[in-house]
């Protein structure tokens, strides 16, 4: 009935993720602690949700479509151009339209084996061709993922640092290395949406005068505004240019662009955030530890706990928990199934998962 193209037609029916609420409706109930999606629970700054406030008064207008007060606020935290900034409907977003930009039918993509879905969606999407490197230690392995892109001819190499699922971390040195390494016409995307929760020496100086990276980040994480949809990327500023050419101009929601430029400016609720971070992770890897299970140091906002088996019993355990009203996820590929994904929570959200998990592993064990 529909003529669609024939890439559509020869993809499959997926999406990336099954969001909680889908998995709410057909439980026909609320989850009691939502610590799977890597959401910010301890929210924006105040500054930030006044501002949106105010700003829900005007929503009649579109959003700036040069999103020209954001970028020159980035400028300037960052010491860079507003030329080197683009400013998207989240990651994801951005991701999209980088895909879009540099992705034809049979062109190759390199990324880890079991790393951020929706990266691959967007890249099957268009036709591309995913080439995938198994992680090393529970961390993606940037000299793998250089010879794969080298071998295959990649234009796209896509790496996440922090990395999700994991949490795992490689220090702005490896990653500098990395950069450099990059063959020519190919360009790494480093996906540093975590990068406030990690240490400082986790990011190498930002470089946009390098056409071999793009740098992405996010207000979603560090200034929990993950419903508001702003991303952002750091890059060439012809790399920035051509993003014009494909973008949604009037994507940007006018509340969330007025609501991310004051938490950029309210750096004092971020260093909050990142201490009540801290506690979280420190807490669920204690929990973690009580109960026999091996927590993997983590520089993200979650804890992958490895259940120290294999992927069917770190699912029955993520099938109990979610049954016991406990929202949580895990890797989807093995060996890194082997463990379950949870998110920083409140104080009430860990002290469920402390009573909850030891039932939750008797239960699995005696089945």
């Amino acid at each position: 009935m529909f003529k669609f193209s024939t890439l559509v037609n020869n993809l499959p029916s997926s999406v990336p993720f099954v969001g909680p609420e889908a998995q709410e409706r057909l439980l026909s109930s609320t989850f009691k602690a939502r610590i799977g999606a890597n959401e910010n629970v301890f929210g924006p700054s105040p500054l930030a949700v006044k501002a949106m406030e105010k700003a829900s008064k005007s929503l009649w207008m579109y959003g700036d479509p040069e999103n020209y007060d954001l970028k020159k606020a980035l400028a300037d935290y960052y010491q860079i151009k507003s030329e080197d900034i683009v400013i998207g409907e989240g990651i994801d977003g951005l991701l999209g339209y980088i895909t879009r930009m540099f992705i034809e039918p049979g062109d190759s993509v390199v990324t880890s084996d079991g790393a951020y879905p929706t990266f691959n969606f967007h890249v099957t999407g268009y036709g591309g061709k995913l080439h995938k490197v198994p992680y090393k230690d529970d961390m993606e392995d940037p000299d793998a993922l250089i010879e794969r892109a080298k071998k295959v001819g990649a234009k796209l190499i896509y790496l996440a640092n922090p990395d999700n699922p994991m949490g795992t971390v490689h220090s702005g040195s490896v990653i500098s290395k990395l950069i450099n390494s990059v063959p020519n016409d190919c360009l790494l995307i480093l996906d540093e949406a975590y990068i406030e929760f990690a240490d400082d020496h986790a990011a190498p100086k930002l470089n946009p005068s390098s056409s071999k990276v793009i740098r992405m980040r996010t207000f979603s994480k560090g200034y929990g505004l993950a419903g508001a949809r702003v991303g952002y990327g750091i890059g060439h500023p012809d790399l920035i240019k051509a993003f014009d050419k494909v973008r949604n101009h009037f994507g940007m929601n006018r509340a969330s662009q007025i609501g991310a430029l004051e938490a950029l400016l309210d750096q004092k609720h971020l260093e909050n955030t990142r201490e009540l971070v801290k506690m979280s992770r420190d807490e669920i890897t204690r929990i973690a530890i009580i109960n026999g299970l091996r927590p993997i140091s983590s520089a993200a906002n979650f804890v992958c706990v490895d259940c120290k088996a294999d992927g069917e019993f770190a699912r029955k355990i993520l099938n109990k928990l979610i049954s016991n009203g406990i929202f949580v996820r895990m890797p989807f590929v093995s060996p890194q199934d082997r463990a379950i994904r949870i998110s920083c929570g409140t104080e009430k959200d860990l002290r469920l998962l402390e009573k909850t998990l030891p039932k939750v592993l008797t239960a699995v064990s005696t089945d």
